[in-house]
Formats: structure tokens, C-alpha cells, sequence
């Protein structure tokens, strides 16, 4: 298989004046944008960054960080996206932490540069993108200016498909990040799937509307450029201006994560749009309540919907539920509560997370997966990476979940957030569902707490319409569950937290009722 950087090199010449990205208003070939790509190598090189070394990126969704990520490479570097909603002091951890060389932040994060700048200690070179006389304000060089210093010289290429192509830091919400190594071969075996699996074609035109630091905006980007076709990027995920694009570029192809699936809905300025180019709908990387899908298929009545369930140590996608299991009222209706089956590469496995032992089809137990998309590790952690990387091949997802007869893959939740009361694993997700299947209830999460009886009891936190008795809703739970999995005790909350991505932040959550308990097991 070639480099990713190899492969861009080829659609240039195989497709120079087909477009490869649109940004905003801009747009740029294939030819010039791997032109650009050359450009940033040198500048980069130039700055002192060589094989191995770590470029950081906080900025949102713009060509700059795409000519960015392909132009680290093609010199055997990596680039470090961070999230842009982190705090000044989570920004300050994972720049030092990837000992990044070079640190290219867009103007509009130039305060929480300044913020952090006497605290990065690897980091020799700042670049502001969109800077201008206001980068230079500050002290730092601006982007624009940075490279056109640099002539692209001799096309090179450095890049060791065995090596690591782009380092994402997990979301932190369980500790402190780890940077997540994937390498130029995990996307290539993952890529090479998608253009049979999602119907790509030479007139497909894909967005990348998730963050470009989350695994889903990584993956599309490199994808655009895998398979040839022409990007739009979306600076962040706002709904209406998603649709807007949508519209504008006749988008075919889309990944949404299900919150902007269901803000969409709500928007008068989301139904003026004309969505009707959309072929493919992706979704995933966060639950997905059944009123939701059901919504936004009949908003695109003639769009194919496919959920995809992955990680970011697994490269992204490695199941997928294809279109035709989209029939929430159809004789195998409850598939659509599924992730799918797993990809032609993949083998799941579901174990006792205790012994490592196989459990028997049905039983929930945690998710193993062995897959050529199975990162290379966690980023200067050794025992981490080994805890997670099994000796046969297999990866720990620490999700939990079962497979059915058929092979379908059905999620409960992180191995971490199980409780355990009395004895009996009770996990949260499908408390969840039945609380969310309320018809007052909009949001909610489930956590343990302690107690004295059963070590640990249910809690359920809901987000309400309209006042609803706690006794209600515990009954409501325990006319179609298991009592010892329903909530002993009910709180109402105005809002559940949440990452950028959707994701409860259980541990947040937890905390306060751990407070003075030496770990969160009782």
C-alpha cells in the first residue's frame, strides 16, 4: 500500500483540475492543493520538524489544517489536532505532551496562546493562521506569510506507511488524554472498505462536518483524498450552515453525530434548505434515540441512513448498520437499535472483562475487536497501550455490548460505567433507554451511587418537560425492567453534560456522590 501523502501525489496527477476541497468560499484543485501540501513540508522542515517530530493544530475546520496534515507527513512527521473546547490548561497538556516542534493556532484562539506560551516547553515555532498584523501583535509569525517564504522545492516523500500519519488525544473523560498513534496503514486497510461499503464514486462529493481533531473529521479528510473525490469542509457543526453547504456543493455523502441530527429538525432555516443530493447518511459516535432517527428519515425521505460504530483507537468505522436495516416497523425492526455487523476486517469478540473469557452469544459482555485498523498505541505509554493491545491481536474497546444470533452488534455502554449492586451488572444505557422512552422525559443519564445495602444503586438524572413525580418515573422503569436495574432514587437536572461529540460525562457526574470514598466502587 503507498503513503497517504503517495496517494494524494497520484490523484494530482491522475485528477490535477478536479476539485479536491471547498472551505467557506474557497476552493482548490487537487494539483494546488498538493502544491500547498509540498509548500507546508518545507515550511515545516525548514522550522526544524523531521521524521517522528509533532506538529500541533488548534484551530477549527479550514484547508490550512488539510494541507497541514498531508504536509507533516510527506516529511515523516505527525500532526497533534486538539480540540478546541478544551481549556487553556488542557491545550497546555497535550501540546507538552506530544512535544510538538511547531504549534499552528487560528486567530481566533490567539488567548488561550497567550495564555499557555511560557508553559511549552518543546515548542520553538508559534504560527497564527488568519493572523496578519494581529499575529505579529502578539509575537507570532502569520501563517500566510510563514509559507510563502518557502518554495516547495523537489517533491519528497518520507513517509513510512508502518509510521504514524496523526496522533488524536481521547477525550480525556475518564483522566488525563492519551494520545492515540494511527498510522498510515490503519487507514489505508479502513479506507480501502468504504468506497464499496458507502457507494463512493467519482462524482460523490463527501462533507466533513465533525471537528478535523475528532477521529470522524480525520478520517473524512483523508478519505476525500483516499478515494479522489471532492471535500467540503465545514468550518464547525452548526446545523443550518451544514445544511446551507449541503445545499450549495450537493453534498451526496455526510457523517452527522445524532445531537446535530436532532437540532436539525428544530430549525425553520434547516427545512428551507434543499437536501434532497444527499445519498448517504452516516451516524454514530453517540447513542441515538429511536424518535431521532425516525425524524430525520422522514426530513430525507430519500436519503440512505448507515450507522457506524468505531472508536478512535480503531481508526474510526469497524461496523456498520447497512441502509436496509432502516426499517424501524420491518421484520427485524430491532436491528435498527444495532451498530451492525463488523467490517469484511474485523473480528469482534465479546468477553468477561474480568477473565478475558469468551462469553456465549446473547451475553453482555466487553467489546474486543482484532483489526489491521487497531492503532499502533497510545502515545508514550507503554503499560497503557499494553493494557489495551492484546498479545493475539485483539484491542480492548471498554465498551460492553453483545452479538445476536445474526452477528449484530448491540451496545450497552462503557465497561467502566457498569454498576454493580448487589451482585447484578446493571448497565446504564439500557436504564437510559427505557427513562428516555418517557414521554416527558428529554434527556437524562444513569450513574451508581453508594449505598450501604447493595455497594452501589442506580441513580437516574433527567432532564423533564413538565413536573413528573420521582415515584412516576421509578415505576414507569419498573414496569419494563428488571427491578434491581431500575433507579432507586430520580433527580432532575436542567441539563446532562456532555462532549463535544455527545458523549455523557459520566465521570462528571459521579463525582459529587464519591466525594470522601477512596475509589468509586463501594
Amino acid at each position: 500500500m503507498p503513503s497517504l501523502t503517495e496517494v494524494l501525489r497520484e490523484r494530482a496527477q491522475r485528477h490535477p483540475d478536479r476539485i479536491a476541497f471547498h472551505a467557506g468560499d474557497s476552493s482548490i484543485t487537487y494539483r494546488d492543493f498538493d502544491r500547498r501540501t509540498d509548500r507546508a513540508a518545507a515550511a515545516l522542515a525548514a522550522a526544524g520538524v523531521g521524521q517522528g517530530d509533532r506538529v500541533a493544530v488548534l484551530d477549527k475546520n479550514s484547508l490550512e489544517y488539510a494541507e497541514q496534515l498531508f504536509g507533516a507527513a510527506r516529511i515523516g512527521a505527525v500532526q497533534v489536532p486538539i480540540n478546541y473546547r478544551l481549556a487553556p490548561d488542557e491545550v497546555a497538556y497535550i501540546v507538552d505532551n506530544a512535544k510538538a516542534k511547531v504549534f499552528i493556532v487560528g486567530a481566533e484562539f490567539v488567548p488561550v496562546l497567550a495564555a499557555i506560551a511560557d508553559r511549552l516547553r518543546h515548542t520553538d515555532h508559534v504560527i497564527v493562521i488568519g493572523g496578519g498584523d494581529e499575529a505579529r501583535g502578539h509575537g507570532h509569525l502569520d501563517y500566510a506569510t510563514w509559507m510563502d517564504a518557502h518554495d516547495p522545492g523537489e517533491p519528497v516523500d518520507a513517509a513510512d506507511t508502518a509510521e504514524v500519519f496523526v496522533q488524536l488525544y481521547s477525550s480525556g473523560t475518564t483522566g488525563l488524554p492519551k494520545g492515540v498513534m494511527l498510522t498510515h496503514d490503519n487507514f489505508n486497510a479502513g479506507l480501502s472498505l468504504t468506497r464499496e461499503l458507502w457507494n463512493i464514486d467519482d462524482a460523490t462529493v463527501m462533507m466533513v462536518a465533525m471537528p478535523m481533531y475528532h477521529v470522524a473529521g480525520s478520517a473524512l479528510t483523508v478519505c476525500v483524498v483516499h478515494d479522489g473525490i471532492t471535500g467540503v469542509i465545514a468550518r464547525e457543526p452548526d446545523p443550518v450552515a451544514i445544511a446551507r453547504q449541503i445545499e450549495r456543493h450537493r453534498v451526496s455523502h455526510v457523517f452527522l453525530v445524532p445531537v446535530l441530527l436532532q437540532f436539525m429538525q428544530l430549525m425553520p432555516e434547516v427545512a428551507e434548505t434543499d437536501l434532497s443530493s444527499l445519498e448517504l447518511l452516516l451516524y454514530g459516535a453517540s447513542p441515538i434515540s429511536e424518535d431521532v432517527l425516525r425524524g430525520a428519515m422522514g426530513m430525507l425521505p430519500g436519503t440512505r441512513f448507515m450507522q457506524v460504530y468505531g472508536l478512535t483507537e480503531t481508526t474510526g468505522a469497524i461496523t456498520a448498520l447497512p441502509a436496509e436495516d432502516h426499517d424501524p416497523d420491518g421484520p427485524h425492526a430491532d436491528r435498527i437499535r444495532s451498530a451492525g455487523v463488523p467490517n469484511p476486517s474485523c473480528e469482534l469478540k465479546i468477553v468477561d472483562p474480568a477473565t478475558l473469557e469468551e462469553v456465549p452469544r446473547g451475553q453482555v459482555g466487553e467489546i474486543l475487536c482484532r483489526t489491521p485498523q487497531n492503532m499502533k498505541g497510545y502515545w508514550e505509554m507503554s503499560e497503557a497501550t499494553a493494557a489495551a493491545l492484546l498479545p493475539d491481536g485483539f484491542f480492548r474497546t471498554g465498551d460492553a455490548g453483545y452479538l445476536d444470533g445474526d452477528g449484530y452488534l448491540f451496545i450497552h455502554d462503557r465497561v467502566k460505567d457498569m454498576i454493580i449492586s448487589g451482585g447484578e451488572n446493571i448497565y446504564p444505557a439500557e436504564v437510559e433507554n427505557v427513562l428516555m422512552s418517557h414521554p416527558h422525559v428529554t434527556d437524562c443519564a444513569v450513574i451508581g451511587v453508594p449505598d450501604d445495602k447493595w455497594g452501589e444503586a442506580p441513580k437516574g438524572l433527567v432532564v423533564l418537560d413538565a413536573d413528573v413525580p420521582e415515584k412516576e418515573l421509578i415505576d414507569f422503569c419498573r414496569e419494563r425492567l428488571a427491578h434491581f436495574k431500575c433507579p432507586k432514587t430520580v433527580e432532575r437536572r436542567p441539563a446532562i453534560p456532555r462532549n463535544p461529540t455527545g458523549k455523557i460525562l459520566k465521570r462528571v457526574l459521579r463525582e459529587p456522590y464519591w466525594e470522601g470514598y477512596d475509589r468509586a466502587v463501594h
